[in-house]
């Protein structure tokens, strides 16, 4: 029987199609390059040297093109407490191929349609905000209780019956051992890096929550129309700082926005908003109502930095995606993530990291839930 370690390599060496090998080189799956975690070898060491430091950015050999290396350790490091009860390695033994499966449900998801790649981040995201991340948006609605994907904020959301297929195809392999919570969280990651954005290592673990009310989003998940102070002390309030707020705010360079969402931006806030686009956002609320939408950048089905290019040009679609250009507290770090895409991808990692890990359920608090769509009975 394979150890974790050596399960794991196995998958990465056998199914993410590409190199992997165990002592922290290069991980090629399709257009995606990424560093895999730097494991040392016997001996402490890392060959010649020492492993470069969470931040460091270096190049693969034999191109110019930058690759973000990770520390092993990253992931504790950035998470903070609750860290302990998860490890990319958690399903190692008892559904190995968890992963390969996410990503095979998710790819045939996205050829169909490329769109899906933003629905599915922000699953994830109005998930972790509301309760901890333990895929309570994802309960369906009762005769004596409304739950959070019908709350006003979460009526855009869609993307479920991608988890649906997801939890079947995982359920066929491994019955009742992956969460729906850890599936919300591979299927944001798989969804970024298809959409050429960074692949990171997802630690695992997390249970589902059995409580889904509609009022528990009132105030917790962050407003379209929030302000710096406001948008800061509700991240702030799940353990996220600013620069994570502005990383984490750079999702958006995927999916649309609803009318109900921009319009008051571009009713009231013209002097912050390109006259252009102003114009052409009237148009679509005028023309489609509340059921008119609009691409949160130019490129809104890649990730990539130009979100923040657009914040540089008065053209961001949210008012609470101007405002971290307009406000001196967050307007350097647009800046910075607008010039240094591959800053912005390893902050976006740290953001994700720490995000997938606030309020976790363990032990008797959370369950493995056999239909993402009901507590178990």
């Amino acid at each position: 029987m394979r150890t974790a370690r050596e399960s794991r390599a196995y998958v990465l060496r056998n199914i993410y199609g590409g190199k992997a090998w165990a002592d922290g080189q290069m991980l090629r799956c399709g257009n995606w390059l990424h560093a895999r975690a730097w494991l040392p070898r016997a001996g402490g060491t890392q060959g010649t040297g020492t492993s470069p430091p969470a931040t460091e950015l270096g190049t693969d050999s034999g191109s110019s093109r930058p690759v973000l290396y990770r520390d092993p350790n990253a992931a504790t490091v950035l998470a903070g407490s609750g860290v302990a009860a998860l490890s990319p390695d958690y399903y190692a033994m008892t559904c190995p191929f968890v992963e390969y499966t996410v990503r095979s449900v998710v790819a045939d998801a996205l050829m169909k349609d490329p769109t899906l790649a933003g629905s599915l981040l922000r699953l994830h995201f109005h998930d972790c905000f509301v309760q901890g991340c333990d895929a309570s948006v994802l309960i369906d609605s009762t005769d004596d209780n409304k739950a959070e994907k019908d709350a006003g904020a979460n009526k855009s959301l869609r993307g479920f019956e991608v988890i649906d297929r997801v939890k079947e195809a995982v359920e066929s392999h491994c019955p009742g051992i992956v969460s729906c919570a850890d599936i919300l969280a591979l299927v944001a990651r798989d969804a970024v890096a298809m959409a050429r954005g960074p692949y990171y290592f997802v630690p695992l673990g997390r249970r589902d929550g059995t409580r889904s009310v509609a009022s528990d989003t009132f105030t917790t998940l962050p407003p379209p129309l929030g302000n710096v102070t406001l948008l800061a002390q509700m991240f702030a309030g799940v353990g996220l700082d600013l620069k994570d707020m502005v990383a984490l705010s750079g999702g958006h360079t995927l999916g649309i926005a609803h009318c109900p969402s921009f319009k008051a931006r571009v009713q009231n806030e013209l002097d912050t908003l390109d006259a252009t686009l102003a114009t052409s956002l009237g148009s679509v609320c005028s023309k489609g109502g509340d059921a008119g939408t609009a691409p949160f950048d130019r490129t809104s089905t890649r990730f990539d930095a130009v979100y923040y290019r657009e914040l540089q040009a008065k053209r961001g679609l949210l008012s609470s995606d101007q405002v971290l250009f307009e406000d001196p507290a967050t307007k350097d770090m647009v800046n910075a993530f607008s010039m240094n895409p591959y800053y912005f991808f390893q902050a976006f990692q740290q953001g994700m990291l720490k995000m997938g890990q606030i309020n976790l359920k363990e032990g008797d608090e959370g369950e493995i839930r056999l239909n993402c769509r009901v507590p178990n009975p």
